[in-house]
C-alpha cells in the first residue's frame, strides 16, 4: 500500500516527495525513540483514496511546501494557501468536496493555524465543510471564504458555527451573496462571539441587516475590524453605526480594508456624523470614505479633522485642498487593498500604510 501510495505521488510531479512530519511527544516507538507520521500529502492522497475523489497535482505541491516547513520545525503559525486566484502557480479551483477533503486533513492538526481559500467554487457545500472545522479544529486563528458563491444559506451555517468558536480571529466572507439572511444570523452571532477581531463582509449583499450589525456594536467589545464595503449604505444605515460608535471602545477602524464606507451611497449628513464620531470615540484612528457623495459640510468636517491631527493623513482616503476659498476633497491612494483580493507576487508589503490592520492586530499578516 504504502510503496504505491509513493509512486502515485512521486508521478503527479517530479517535485514532490513523500514527507514525514514530528510527532507528538506521547507518539513514541517500542524502541523509546520518536515514530514518524505520515506528511499531509501523504494523508491527502488516503482520504483521496478513501472517498474516490481526484488528486489535485496543485494541492499536493502545497502540501508538500506546508511538510517541508513543519519538517524545519516550524509547528505554529501556519497558512495553508490554496487560493484560487493565485499569480504564483498554475492551479485548479477548488470545489466543496474538494474542501471537504482539505477540512478532513486539518481536522486534528495542531501546525496549521490559518486557511487561505478565496477565489474557489465552494458553494454552501464548502460552507458546511468550514463550519464543521470550526467546530473541530480548536488552533485556526485565521479563514478566508472570499468570493466562493457562498449563499444565505452557508453564511448561516458558519456564523451559527461561530457562536462557540473561541478560536478563529479573522473571518473573511468578502463576495459572498449571503445576503440579508445571512447577514441578520452574524448579526446575531457577534452579540455572542468574544473571540472574532477582524471580520469582512464586504460585498455580500447584506441589505437592512447592515443596520442590525450596526446595533450589534453597541454589545460587541472585541471586534476590532468590520469590512462592510458596496451595501450602498445610506444615511440612515451610517446614523445607525454612528450611534453605536459612541458606545463601542474597541473599533479601531473604520476604512476600506475594515467598517467600509467606501462606494456606498451616504451624503453628507451620513458624513459629518461619522467624522463627529471620530470626536466622540477615541479608539477610531482609520477612515475611508471615498466613492460617497461630498457636500461642503463634508469636506469642512474632515479638513478640520486632518488639520487638528486627529485623523492622521495616512489613515484616510482623502485630503483636502482649497479653490477660491472652499474646500474640496482629493482621493488619495495609501494602498490599504493592495493586497486585498491577490497575495503579494513575491516578498511581503511592509510598509504600514499599506498593512496597518496586521500593526494593530497581527492576524493572518502573513497571508
Amino acid at each position: 500500500m504504502r510503496g504505491r501510495r509513493e509512486a502515485i505521488l512521486e508521478s503527479q510531479s517530479p517535485l514532490l516527495t513523500p514527507t514525514t512530519t514530528p510527532t507528538s511527544a506521547g507518539a513514541v516507538a517500542d524502541g523509546g525513540a520518536a515514530e514518524p507520521i505520515d506528511g499531509l500529502q501523504e494523508h491527502y492522497y488516503d482520504l483521496c483514496m478513501e472517498k474516490s475523489q481526484e488528486i489535485k497535482p496543485f494541492i499536493l505541491h502545497i502540501l508538500q511546501e506546508v511538510d517541508e516547513e513543519i519538517g524545519k520545525g516550524r509547528l505554529e503559525g501556519i497558512t495553508l494557501n490554496v487560493a484560487g486566484n493565485s499569480r504564483l502557480m498554475a492551479i485548479e479551483r477548488v470545489t466543496g468536496e474538494d474542501f471537504g477533503i482539505l477540512c478532513r486533513l486539518l481536522k486534528n492538526n495542531p501546525y496549521i493555524n490559518g486557511l487561505d481559500v478565496r477565489y474557489n467554487l465552494l458553494s454552501d457545500i464548502g460552507a458546511c465543510y468550514a463550519a464543521k472545522l470550526l467546530q473541530k479544529q480548536h488552533n485556526l486563528t485565521y479563514l478566508n471564504l472570499m468570493f466562493n458563491d457562498i449563499g444565505p444559506e452557508g453564511g448561516e451555517v458558519i456564523a451559527k458555527a461561530l457562536h462557540k468558536d473561541t478560536t478563529l480571529k479573522h473571518l473573511r466572507m468578502t463576495g459572498n451573496k449571503i445576503e440579508n439572511k445571512g447577514g441578520m444570523y452574524f448579526a446575531a452571532m457577534l452579540q455572542i462571539n468574544s473571540s472574532l477581531e477582524k471580520l469582512d463582509l464586504g460585498d455580500c449583499d447584506l441589505e437592512e441587516s447592515t443596520v442590525h450589525l450596526g446595533h450589534m456594536l453597541k454589545e460587541n467589545q472585541w471586534l476590532v475590524e468590520l469590512h462592510m464595503c458596496k451595501h450602498d449604505i445610506k444615511n440612515g444605515g451610517m446614523k445607525q453605526l454612528c450611534d453605536a460608535l459612541y458606545l463601542n471602545r474597541s473599533l479601531r477602524y473604520l476604512d476600506v480594508s475594515w467598517l467600509s464606507v467606501v462606494s456606498n451611497n451616504i451624503e453628507g449628513e451620513g458624513l459629518v456624523a461619522l467624522s463627529q464620531s471620530m470626536k466622540t470615540n477615541p479608539t477610531l484612528s482609520n477612515i475611508y470614505i471615498w466613492g460617497n457623495k461630498f457636500d461642503e459640510a463634508t469636506c469642512v468636517a474632515y479638513s478640520d479633522l486632518i488639520h487638528m491631527g486627529r485623523l492622521k493623513p495616512d489613515n484616510t482616503d482623502v485630503e483636502p485642498f482649497v479653490v477660491d476659498g472652499r474646500v474640496y476633497l482629493a482621493e488619495v491612494s495609501n494602498g490599504l487593498k493592495r493586497h486585498y483580493y491577490w497575495i503579494p507576487g513575491y516578498g511581503a508589503a511592509c510598509s504600514q500604510s499599506s498593512n496597518a490592520g496586521f500593526t494593530l492586530v497581527p492576524v493572518g499578516q502573513h497571508l
